[in-house]
């Protein structure tokens, strides 16, 4: 969901917190002793938009990557929906996907969803429209910006054919012709990256995705070593996890997934039970049916 706020991430307290890892973030040695488990899943979605708030030339990686195109041909990236200090992180409602201007051309939606709440393409479809909804009164429909929602899911969006990145879009059914270049989904698909294509390597989105699902800070700096921009994406996300206020609020939110995690097996538990329940009366109904067909036959 998109924000309708610019507001800033951080207050003054924080605003001086920020210059000093920025300043920490200059060292190249920032990950030397970070070892061991990773204590704040990379799949967290407050760290997520955090740290591509905080780093632009991270940023600016992982566009260039899911877009297969040069860093260099990359001149601005400019991050439309922050979080505010004083928003819910333990929340439903809370906005924690990331929006993008790119090159002052493309509006690119990002977001992690860990939870599969079976309506990602319907909920996709309308992040997609109300960022295409993006003119003001009186402009002209040429001045429509070609707009990119990609969400990183950490489970299967189609079972039954499994991909790793995926894209669509709008096209003719016989012709396959595109009908608009400008309005485009794509999914990442976190739970099968060994599904990924010669491109989705040559353009280490792979990697990307398993920087999101590594466990520890040594796959992390195995992947540093590889991309410069994972390595600043790696700096930042290891700097914020040193910040403890920080860290609490990806705790908090991390604990409210969790239990969101809880609830959505529970349903999907019930929801199988009731099917075999189901199934279980029809076949008692079956059976009864036989019987009473039998005695009545008996009984002529």
């Amino acid at each position: 969901m998109q924000s309708k706020n610019h507001s800033t991430l951080a207050s003054s307290e924080h605003t001086k917190t920020n210059s000093l890892l920025s300043e920490a973030l200059t060292t190249n040695d920032l990950l030397s002793n970070a070892t061991g488990p990773v204590n704040i899943p990379m799949t967290n979605d407050f760290l997520f938009k955090t740290f591509l708030q905080r780093n632009n030339k991270a940023l600016k990686g992982l566009i260039a990557s899911l877009l297969h195109t040069p860093v260099n041909k990359i001149k601005s990236v400019e991050v439309l929906s922050t979080l505010d200090e004083g928003d819910s992180i333990t929340d439903k409602t809370v906005i924690m996907d990331i929006l993008v201007s790119f090159n002052n051309n493309s509006i690119i939606n990002l977001e992690m969803q860990v939870i599969n709440e079976y309506n990602w393409p319907e909920r996709s479809l309308t992040y997609l429209c109300r960022t295409f909804n993006h003119l003001n009164q009186g402009d002209h429909y040429s001045l429509i910006r070609p707009v990119i929602q990609i969400g990183f899911l950490d489970f299967t969006l189609f079972p039954d054919a499994p991909e790793f990145y995926s894209t669509y879009k709008m096209m003719n059914e016989k012709t396959h012709a595109i009908y608009s270049s400008k309005f485009v989904l794509s999914v990442v698909n976190l739970t099968c990256i060994d599904l990924a294509t010669e491109d989705d390597k040559q353009y280490q989105i792979d990697h990307w995705a398993s920087l999101f699902k590594s466990t520890t800070w040594e796959e992390i700096k195995m992947l540093a070593e590889k991309n410069e921009y994972i390595k600043e994406a790696a700096d930042t996300i290891f700097q914020l996890t040193r910040d403890q206020q920080i860290r609490r609020q990806f705790e908090a939110r991390e604990d409210f997934l969790r239990r969101e995690r809880e609830k959505q097996w529970r349903l999907e538990t019930l929801t199988a039970e009731n099917t075999d329940l189901k199934t279980e009366n029809s076949d008692l109904k079956s059976k009864i049916a036989a019987l009473e067909a039998a005695l009545a036959a008996q009984t002529t």
